[in-house]
Formats: C-alpha cells, structure tokens, sequence
C-alpha cells in the first residue's frame, strides 16, 4: 500500500513538473500569426513604456513592412492630424521591428548601426547610442532635432 502511494505521488509529482515543458513545446509548434505577433509588440512596448516620453501610444500606428516565414517586420509611424500635431501630409517612421513567428522573439533595427538588434526595454539613458538625430521634415533637409530613443 505506500509503494502504490509513492508511486502514485512520484507520478504525479512528474507530471506537474514535465507538464510546462511540454506546454511550452507546443507552444513553438504554433507560429504566431500577423495579429497575434503585432498584439505581443504592443503588449511589449506598452509594458516596457519605450515611447512613454516620447510620444503618445495614441499616436503611434503599426504597419506591416515585410512578412517572411520566419518573421513579421512592422515599421511605427507617427499619426499627424489635429489631436497629435503635426503635418497631416507626413508619417515619419519611428522605430522598426521584428517578431519571429516561431520563438517570439523581438528585434529592433538599429539605424545607427545599420543593423537589427535584440529588443531590450530603454532604461535609463547612459551613452551617446541611446540619442539619434531624425530629421524633422523631409522638405527642410537642414532642419535635425535631437531625440531620446
């Protein structure tokens, strides 16, 4: 009788611990679709509060730049009309970014290096790297404002 119990409670003890490794397995079996990996960007952007200072999530709208087997590529533009300002004419791009379908993993292009880059969440600024210089509007070539990432 506390054979059959040990064995029971081992059995039971395994199947709760190999349970979220065999869940997790799943999970990568499933590629992320379009909307499910545009839904973890956001979800990911807001959490980490990457545009907090910078611009408002209200004026900030996603698009789909490249769609590959591996990755989704979404470029953020910045909305002009009359509640975010600026010219309606324009929508500069703000960010780029990748999120692979199978690992949800996120990658962030890296303009200054020309190069995509793990996502990491911005902390605190503390190199020249975390400042980029974007140009205003496309017709004042001349005109470079001075931007925290």
């Amino acid at each position: 009788m506390k054979i059959e119990f040990r064995l029971i409670t081992a059995a039971v003890i395994a199947a709760i611990l190999i349970s979220p490794i065999v869940a997790r397995a799943g999970s990568r079996s499933h590629p992320l679709s379009e909307d499910a990996a545009l839904d973890l960007l956001e979800r990911t952007l807001k959490r980490d509060r990457v545009y907090e200072k910078r611009i408002s999530l209200d004026c900030i709208a996603y698009g789909t730049e490249e769609t590959t087997n591996a990755y989704f590529e979404f470029v953020l533009r910045e909305i002009h009309n009359a509640k975010c300002g600026g010219d309606p004419e324009t929508s500069p791009a703000i960010d780029r970014y990748r999120v692979y379908r199978h690992s949800g993993k996120i990658q962030q292009w890296e303009a200054a290096d020309d190069k995509w880059q793990p996502y990491k969440p911005r902390g605190k600024l503390g190199s020249a790297k975390d400042f980029v210089r974007t140009q205003v509007a496309p017709a004042e070539a001349s005109a470079i404002m001075i931007s925290c990432r």
